[in-house]
């Protein structure tokens, strides 16, 4: 007989469709890597082996136990510290499904653990953890409001990005202030596809004065854009050709902003202007002669030279500040803003020049400063002109002040060579 139990012992191959605890403990006798992967995936295996399994040598043993729903949470607590990035993520996305559909009758204790989990998980130092976490969660009601501030404020966009655009729990107060903090890339366009953004979080997202984030709230119908802000944009939309398509597409534009649009698209974009909106005849006519005459006049060679000598005229009048800077910046007029800041700031225009060349957001932003220039124009400076990154530009405290003290702005002039 006992010859018997141990030829099936080393005969076995696979577990049987019931399974029983004998079963399962014959399995862990076994030493088979086989058998142990696919107890570990059953979802009818005893707690105690999950559990003994949630300390097997094997990580792709313990994968499976973390992605296993009737694993007990004692062993998915310690499986939250596994050394395997890839245990950890199994975990994450079982939990984070969990989450939302936990029954509200549940143990408070049991609820309380895998809430305390979940926030573990996090905060793991790996992204693609706390990223399908944000991915599994962003739109749950029912997570602690503290767990969707933390994801929306993580320095990786495929983290916050998720929660940013869908989290029904970031007020309108939390998002803007994250607009105004954030260096994150692609955090800003996040926050500007979220359904239904109200009109002052819509000024934020304007202020930043971010390109792709701007193009992603014009493109996006739910968003509420007020006549006000949508004259800012309109006001810098010329040269910025990534908002035309976005600007032609807008539901419900006034008449008075179709005929600023129609002033700088391309002629295909106009022809769309007249077809989305159903323009009478009469408009549509007017509409495609103005668009065939800006044509013919840009064939003649531009007077490259005539913002510089605006700029130098300007300065001799006493005349020049921040709305011509800024102007000359959304122009991506690179000589007339290091001609600006030379002769605001008395700094030799090569030096300018090279602050610029090295994308350095704080040398311009000190610049700026000495020069008597608002924080909002060296931020234009450094998104139109330096195309200083995301994560490396300077955004001003509140969205209108210098976030840096005099001392630190001494600092980046002198690191530059630049004598105060």
């Amino acid at each position: 007989m006992r010859l018997a139990s141990l030829k099936k012992l080393f005969t076995w191959r696979k577990l049987p469709s019931e399974l029983r605890y004998e079963d399962a403990r014959r399995a862990l006798e076994s030493r088979s890597g086989a058998l142990k992967r696919e107890l570990a995936a059953r979802p009818d295996a005893p707690p105690e082996t999950l559990y003994y399994l949630a300390g097997d040598d094997d990580p792709a043993v313990r994968s499976l136990v973390a992605a296993n729903p009737s694993t007990p949470i004692q062993a998915d607590e310690i499986l939250q510290t596994d050394a395997d990035e890839e245990v950890r993520a199994e975990l994450a996305r079982k939990i984070a499904r969990i989450v939302p559909d936990m029954p509200e009758d549940e143990r408070e204790n049991v609820r309380d653990r895998v809430m305390t989990l979940l926030e573990k998980l996090a905060r793991d130092e790996f992204t693609r953890v706390r990223q399908i976490v944000a991915e599994e969660i962003k739109s749950c009601p029912t997570i602690p409001k503290r767990l969707a501030i933390r994801l929306a404020h993580d320095a990786e966009g495929a983290v916050c990005g998720p929660v940013l655009e869908y989290s029904p729990l970031l007020s309108e107060d939390d998002l803007i202030e994250i607009v105004a903090t954030t260096r994150v890339q692609g955090a800003l366009e996040a926050i500007a596809r979220r359904r239904n953004i109200g009109g002052a979080l819509t000024d934020a997202i304007v202020a930043t004065l971010d390109i792709p984030a701007i193009a992603q709230l014009i493109a996006n119908p739910s968003a509420e854009i007020r006549e006000e802000t949508l004259d800012n944009i309109l006001r810098e939309a010329a040269s910025i050709e990534a908002w035309h398509l976005p600007l032609v597409m807008r539901p419900a534009l006034s008449l008075r902003a179709i005929r600023r649009i129609a002033v700088f698209v391309s002629r295909g974009l106009v022809e769309e202007l007249v077809r989305r909106h159903k323009l009478d005849p009469e408009t549509e006519i007017e509409l495609k002669a103005r668009t065939q005459a800006r044509i013919e006049a840009q064939a003649e060679p531009p007077a490259s030279d005539l913002l510089v000598e605006r700029v130098r005229k300007a300065h001799e009048e006493g005349a020049l500040g921040d709305d011509m800077v800024a102007k000359a910046a959304s122009l991506q007029h690179r000589g007339a803003v290091a001609l600006a800041l030379s002769l605001l700031s008395g700094v030799p225009e090569a030096t300018v020049a090279h602050i610029i060349e090295v994308k350095s957001g704080k040398g311009i932003s000190a610049l700026c400063w000495r020069a008597g220039l608002a924080m909002r124009t060296a931020l234009a400076i450094q998104i139109f002109v330096a195309n200083v990154p995301i994560d490396a530009r300077v955004l001003p405290r509140g969205g209108i002040d210098y976030p840096m003290e005099e001392r630190e702005l001494l600092w980046h002039l002198h690191y530059f060579g630049i004598e105060v």
